[in-house]
């Protein structure tokens, strides 16, 4: 209930997306206990697909875990799915589970299995109704950039971005390291993202890094090692 600019863009920009089929599920608890999906077509990230939902997050946080919410979260997105004759779900995973993405292993249970991958490790996992599956559009396996600044695409689908890049921001400031931060504020952009994208994506030295969300103690490990 705390408001904040990052919760403000955050409600901004699902109002708009509800518009497009953009659906937002929530347990009616002060609670971390939630599903945010999307008509793959209109899902901003860098995956080709038709007919498929895509799913953003999928949380169940403290007490509320371990009590049959994320099955139950789940099973509506797929009966959802079903009943709009969809031809699968997907999301975005890797080899070595990343926070601030949906636990693949909990997914695999529920028949999703990779589809498409990239070099660094990342995997796009679906469950498909009709032998048909996504794929990872051509640009988000470039995973490099021109250049070697510190570089942060972003979007206001996350609340908590807000203040990550206000953090990053001060400590660039104050340790001289030069920062680019590029806004991913249409479709159209995250379509042909140059890497994979939940919300947020980071390069350092031309190279693709992560797509954690970062503390300024991690953005530091980052750059020391690279």
């Amino acid at each position: 209930k705390s408001k904040h600019k990052g919760i403000e863009s955050k409600k901004k920009w699902l109002k708009e997306r509800l518009k497009e089929g953009h659906v937002f599920r929530k347990l009616n608890e002060k609670a971390t206990v939630f599903i945010e999906y999307a008509p793959l077509e209109k899902a901003w990230v860098p995956i080709d697909g038709n007919n498929y939902y895509y799913i953003y997050c999928l949380w169940t946080l403290g007490n509320y875990r371990n009590k049959g919410y994320g099955k139950e979260l789940l099973e509506y997105c797929i009966n959802d799915a079903k009943e709009k004759n969809k031809s699968g779900i997907c999301f975005l995973g890797s080899v070595k589970q990343k926070a601030w993405l949906t636990n693949q292993d909990f997914m695999k249970k529920h028949g999703f299995k990779v589809v498409d991958k990239t070099e660094s490790g990342y995997e796009l996992l679906a469950l498909s109704f009709d032998n048909t599956y996504p794929e990872f559009c051509n640009d988000a396996k470039n995973e490099k950039i021109d250049s070697k600044d510190l570089t942060i695409y972003y979007s206001d689908q996350c609340p908590y971005i807000y203040q990550a890049i206000l953090n990053i921001k001060n400590y660039c400031s104050d340790n001289k390291i030069p920062l680019n931060l590029i806004k991913v504020d249409s479709l159209d952009k995250a379509k042909k993202l140059p890497c994979v994208f939940n919300n947020w994506t980071l390069f350092y030295n031309g190279k693709f890094i992560t797509v954690n969300l970062l503390d300024v103690k991690s953005l530091s490990k980052i750059i020391e090692k690279n």
